[in-house]
């Protein structure tokens, strides 16, 4: 019988409503879909913009395992400071090279096998960045001397740009999972090389709201065009992400599924 095994991503968790209800739905997701590897991104998860090293603590005390980020990760300044003391908090791996962290890390399972995580930033409708794919294409080609199993975070707001760089690493990686939009795609599914992919995994925090934000000042900001100041909302918390089941040996993704989980209220 080939040997596989779970990894779990959490999509955006938004301010401490995000924190609140990741760290309510833990026990659940462990026994549901006993992960061998929990990658959450974090880029918002302080105040909605940014993380910070407590924040950080907060969510490895949950179980969390490794943090990817994106174009908000310097919003928060205290974690500039620290990031290079934390391997397996990421940031864009398309970042200038003299930024600090890193754009890679390799997790070691509590069964012994080693997981590649690549974070990497869009560049369509987002600030300048190096290229995403000349960057992923030399990390997966160092990371794969090491194990067939990784998982790319490619945090980007066009849907073309995500679902290209799903083909372009088909085969080469175990999962293409998108992040950034703040709202969850049902094209999840296993393409034909053996990579799993999704446009956006979603976020997690309140739904009640406009991507996190509180709605009453985005409608505002829309209806006026007037500057507005941003609050996180707090109601309609869920915990939104994927789960993928990858092959120990091939690393090839061979179970993909949708997480969807509401807090009752």
């Amino acid at each position: 019988m080939t040997e596989t095994f779970n990894l779990v991503y959490i999509g955006d968790v938004i301010g401490k409503p995000g924190r609140r209800v990741l760290s309510g739905f833990m026990s659940e997701l462990f026994t549901r879909y006993s992960p061998q590897l929990v990658v959450v991104n974090g880029e918002n998860a302080a105040g909605g913009f940014g993380i910070t090293p407590e924040v950080v603590g907060e969510l490895r005390s949950m179980g969390v395992d490794v943090i990817t980020s994106g174009n908000h990760i310097w919003d928060k300044r205290e974690i500039i400071d620290y990031i290079d003391g934390d391997a397996s908090l990421l940031r864009p791996l398309n970042f200038p090279a003299d930024n600090p962290g890193a754009g890679s890390f390799i997790f070691h399972t509590p069964s012994g096998a080693k997981v590649g995580v690549i974070n990497i930033v869009g560049r369509v409708f987002m600030p300048p960045s190096d290229c995403p794919v000349l960057a992923v294409r030399e990390e997966v080609e160092a990371i794969r001397k090491e194990t067939p199993i990784i998982i790319v975070d490619l945090h980007g707001e066009a849907t073309s740009e995500k679902v290209a760089m799903a083909h372009y690493l088909d085969g080469q990686v175990s999962a293409v999972i998108g992040s950034h939009t703040h709202v969850q795609t049902s094209d999840e599914r296993i393409l034909a090389g053996g990579t799993a992919a999704i446009t956006d995994a979603g976020m997690t925090g309140p739904m009640d709201s406009v991507i996190g934000v509180e709605k009453d000042v985005i409608v505002r900001k829309f209806v006026s065009g007037m500057p507005e100041r941003y609050g996180v909302a707090k109601k309609g918390l869920e915990v939104q992400g994927i789960c993928v089941t990858v092959e120990v040996k091939t690393g090839r993704a061979v179970g993909v599924e949708r997480i969807k989980h509401a807090a009752s209220n």
